[in-house]
């Protein structure tokens, strides 16, 4: 018996405030509470949000074409490969699914994404949570990467859920959290930079499940259905 929440799902506007009179910081601590009561994760429906270089501003950055010849600028990837050897590789993935329960961050590089014949995606982030200062501002909740950096878990109330497309990629922060990419297809390839060792060595991974008793997911645009075959 799970008190009838196997089957729960709510949804939160992250953006906005779900009702003028209770706020979504209230919504979410009723969230967390009622989920101690349940055997079954409770599932989270995102919004998704079309990723444009404003929107993702606290996240990274969303690079389209610039004419041949332009000099290096702001709106180019601001790029950090400098804490290791740079790989850039073509990435396959298989089994494109609508949700996640797991969301990662790199804190040694930043790295970029996209979808090779731009086909649309989606991509869950938090902002990063690195700590990175002389350690004289308190900090609770602290934990320790996959690299012995410390940072802070990710809150469920600031996850955000971006599609992408189009021919663009997308430059992650150092430390931003992501879940993806996401994709409604069977496979889609993707272009990949970042270092060498990132995946062996600088992978730290926060179980939504465990930690947190929710899941995520989301409902794809009928016309984002695309074949990357």
């Amino acid at each position: 018996n799970n008190n009838g929440w196997d089957s729960t799902l709510l949804t939160f506007e992250w953006w906005r405030k779900a009702q003028p009179e209770i706020s979504s910081y209230y919504l979410l601590r009723f969230l967390v509470v009622r989920t101690t009561m349940a055997e079954s994760p409770v599932e989270v429906n995102l919004i998704p949000v079309e990723a444009t270089s404003e929107s993702f501003r606290d996240y990274g950055q969303i690079i389209e074409a610039s004419r041949d010849g332009d000099h290096f600028g702001p709106n180019d990837a601001q790029l950090d490969l400098s804490r290791g050897i740079p790989r850039f590789y073509i990435m396959r993935l298989q089994d494109g699914s609508f949700g996640f329960s797991e969301i990662t961050h790199h804190a040694n590089v930043t790295q970029c994404l996209g979808s090779i014949g731009g086909h649309v995606w989606y991509l869950g982030v938090v902002k990063p949570s690195l700590i990175e200062d002389d350690g004289s501002k308190k900090v609770d909740n602290v934990e320790s990467g996959s690299g012995g950096h410390l940072y802070v878990p990710p809150a469920i109330e600031e996850v955000r859920l971006f599609r992408i497309s189009g021919q663009k990629f997308v430059k992650l922060n150092r430390g931003t959290w992501h879940a993806g990419p996401l994709f409604r297809d069977s496979s889609m390839d993707f272009c990949n930079l970042e270092l060498s060792d990132t995946n062996a060595v600088d992978r730290t991974v926060h179980d939504f499940v465990k930690n947190n008793g929710v899941t995520f997911r989301f409902n794809p645009k009928e016309e984002d259905n695309t074949s990357s075959s």
